[in-house]
């Protein structure tokens, strides 16, 4: 079951969404911001434009996530006073999270609340995933986008300090240290009961993959937009990561990754899945 507190900070960002007459969520930033910890607006504002910053970065439309917007608000002596407001996607208020004060703990409650929220929601609406109806299907999608974000995380990685083969099997083992409670690679593989030569990631089933690839995309992000540099920096910031997520699978009341049963191989599955194509 979910802890009490992540039911409140859940409930409590929920009420605050708001839908439009197309159907789109949003949140008012006038009225998110005292819930994150700010007293004042213009430090609020001040987050909001780096937010706008990393999702120019991300190759995201900054108007599609960030609308202007206003609020009318009566005067005492008659007239009307317009307060500026920002209309924010999910993802906008995972931006904000992430550019927000660290010191602030409403912004860390934030923080794993929307990022959690909109990786899932970013897995959901991808049409080619959407479409998917089986376990096997689902298994391969998500085994190959964890393949395309772990070669893209290599690179942040390598570019931060981690050279050798060696330095990058620590530093993976440094992930999956924080999101399977202290295992390494070699570790899961044997908590798992798998044979020698088998590949852990192969033998997952989607909720692990899924797990797995928040894992990857949200260290890889992290390392790149702080700009972090050197091995034991890096190491760490993938621990972190990895802890995160393994708390909001706890928060949630998902099943811990490494008390998921293996899969039969990948490799198998794409086997059934050419074989089916061929007699189609």
């Amino acid at each position: 079951m979910m802890n009490e507190l992540t039911k409140e900070v859940a409930s409590l960002f929920e009420s605050l969404k708001h839908v439009n007459e197309n159907g789109v969520e949003y949140w008012s930033a006038r009225e998110l911001y005292p819930y994150l910890g700010y007293t004042q607006w213009r430090r609020f504002e001040d987050a909001i434009e780096r937010a706008k910053e990393s999702c120019k970065s991300a190759s995201q439309a900054i108007e599609e996530h960030f609308a202007g917007a206003g609020k009318t608000f009566p005067m005492p002596k008659g007239g009307e006073k317009v307060i500026s407001d920002v209309y924010l996607t999910r993802y906008a208020c995972y931006l904000v999270a992430q550019n927000g004060d660290p010191r602030k703990p409403e912004i860390a409650q934030a923080q794993t609340y929307f990022a959690i929220q909109t990786r899932y929601a970013e897995i959901q609406q991808m049409e080619a995933y959407q479409a998917l109806t089986s376990e096997e299907s689902k298994r391969l999608f998500l085994r190959e986008e964890l393949r395309k974000h772990n070669s893209k995380l290599a690179d942040t990685a390598h570019e931060a300090g981690v050279v050798t083969s060696l330095d990058y099997a620590i530093f993976q083992n440094f992930g999956y240290k924080g999101l399977y409670d202290g295992l390494t690679a070699q570790g899961i593989h044997r908590k798992k009961g798998l044979e020698k030569g088998q590949n852990i990631l192969d033998h997952m089933g989607s909720t692990e993959l899924a797990a797995n690839l928040f894992r990857a995309t949200q260290a890889e992000e992290k390392i790149r937009k702080e700009r972090i540099k050197g091995k034991s920096k890096a190491n760490a910031a993938h621990f972190e990561v990895g802890r995160k997520v393994r708390k909001a699978i706890e928060d949630i009341g998902g099943t811990m990754p490494e008390d998921l049963p293996p899969e039969e191989s990948i490799k198998t599955v794409e086997s059934k899945q050419r074989r089916l194509l061929k007699e189609e």
